[in-house]
């Protein structure tokens, strides 16, 4: 193993000079820088592969529980997660009855993600705006959604805060969506924004999961399939109720639908006890407990984080705690192929309960394994929570270094700026 490794360094090394040579000598810079980041990937991932590495808690059983509670600064991600519209609460309406056998949204136009790296949130984004009348180049999102170029993942909290901030329309996010919710949204006229996981040929030449979004704009119950606008494959791309299900089950069933103001009313009367973010964060937790129960394999373990995340939700974050050792305890035993290990680029659930249940050392080893893992750690996320694991544990200077790496990952990332200040520091040193 250590000769294979040494060989690998050496080849590396000599792509690597090759490349700058031709690089600096010839016009063809853009396109061999690409090449040469895939080798790059390639030859960190061979050498330390992310599959192999597997979060094991150090305490799974604090002797003192720390009482559910609604801390006093939450990070954005659970502020925005929290709040149900642009508006005030909705009153939960009665179920209505069933949605027709089949139906289709027209009038979205379709955007490709392939105008930069990473581009799959605005590309889709822009998509479910587009069919409300939003006609905007989807770039323009990027100073607000990916302020740097190569950030990993924007999470739904940011979709929801550029929609409020940046648009006229109103937006809700929430989580344990069924397929005859997509059903009853569809048939409605409202196009519904999923986060799912997919399985894609990554930078590092192996298929493996990662996070993906999707509107979902038509479905056919009899042919039991889904019309879908993907950003990455194409227009009108098909997807079955099964191979939806089980994508989306890896983010807790989680979607966005965004709508004019006008046509609240309408859009609560078809989400019925979804109206109500609370009651959704309940339909998820007992969607997770059931398919904990029942599933075998990967589905396993995303229906354990699931339950995990559901709590996190609802605040119970000692449960939320014990619930992420489960799933880390299972996914241990997954074989390494089937390892989500990308899982915490996209959600960042564990940070919370670990944090706000007193474990500090699980939060920071967990957020260092994240970091250590990505061949390129752009996960603002992460640094920011490791930074308070740091602080919470006394280790000031270095929850002030992680910040500011944050924030050189996504510059203004007003949860670092926020405790950097707390903290009586600045971005710059």
């Amino acid at each position: 193993m250590v000769k294979n490794k040494q060989q690998l360094i050496l080849i590396g090394a000599a792509i690597v000079a090759a490349a700058l040579l031709v690089i600096a000598f010839t016009p063809l810079g853009e396109s061999l820088t690409f090449h040469l980041n895939q080798w790059k990937y390639r030859i960190d991932y061979a050498l330390n592969p992310p599959e192999e590495v597997v979060f094991v808690p150090r305490t799974t059983n604090p002797a003192v529980r720390v009482e559910t509670f609604t801390p006093t600064a939450l990070p954005a991600e659970t502020q925005n997660a929290a709040t149900p519209t642009v508006g005030q609460s909705p009153t939960p309406a009665a179920t209505p009855t069933p949605p027709p056998a089949q139906a289709n949204i027209t009038g979205i136009r379709y955007i490709d993600q392939h105008y930069g790296q990473n581009k799959c949130a605005p590309a889709t984004l822009a998509m479910a705006l587009s069919y409300w009348g939003w006609d905007e180049n989807p770039s323009v999102m990027d100073p607000f959604l990916m302020p740097f170029e190569f950030d990993k993942n924007v999470m739904p909290y940011e979709l929801v805060s550029f929609v409020a901030e940046q648009t006229q329309q109103s937006v809700i996010s929430r989580t344990g969506g069924t397929i005859e919710l997509l059903e009853r949204l569809i048939s409605a006229g409202f196009p519904v924004m999923v986060e799912k996981g997919v399985y894609e040929r990554d930078l590092s030449g192996k298929v493996s999961w990662m996070g993906h979004y999707q509107v979902v704009s038509g479905y056919d119950r009899a042919q039991q399939r889904f019309t879908t606008q993907d950003s990455y494959h194409t227009a009108n791309y098909i997807v079955s109720y099964e191979d939806m299900q089980r994508g989306w089950r890896s983010f807790n069933y989680t979607f966005l639908v965004i709508y004019n103001p006008e046509k609240e009313a309408d859009l609560f009367q078809v989400l019925g006890s979804y109206a109500d973010v609370n009651a959704a964060n309940q339909a998820a937790m007992q969607i997770a407990q059931t398919e904990s129960a029942s599933l075998e394999g990967q589905a396993k373990f995303f229906a354990l984080f699931n339950y995990g995340s559901s709590l996190v939700s609802l605040q119970d974050y000692y449960g939320a705690s014990q619930a992420y050792d489960q799933a880390w305890a299972y996914y241990a035993g997954l074989p390494a192929e089937d390892r989500p290990w990308r899982i915490m680029w996209y959600q960042t659930g564990p940070y919370f309960a670990y944090y706000y249940s007193g474990r500090y050392q699980d939060l920071i080893d967990l957020a260092t394994q994240t970091i250590d893992a990505a061949s390129q750690p752009y996960l603002e996320e992460s640094w920011y929570w490791r930074a308070r694991g740091y602080a919470a544990a006394g280790m000031v200077e270095e929850a002030v270094s992680d910040l500011r790496t944050s924030l050189q990952y996504h510059p203004e990332f007003s949860p670092s700026v926020a405790m950097l200040q707390e903290l009586g520091y600045t971005a710059e040193p």
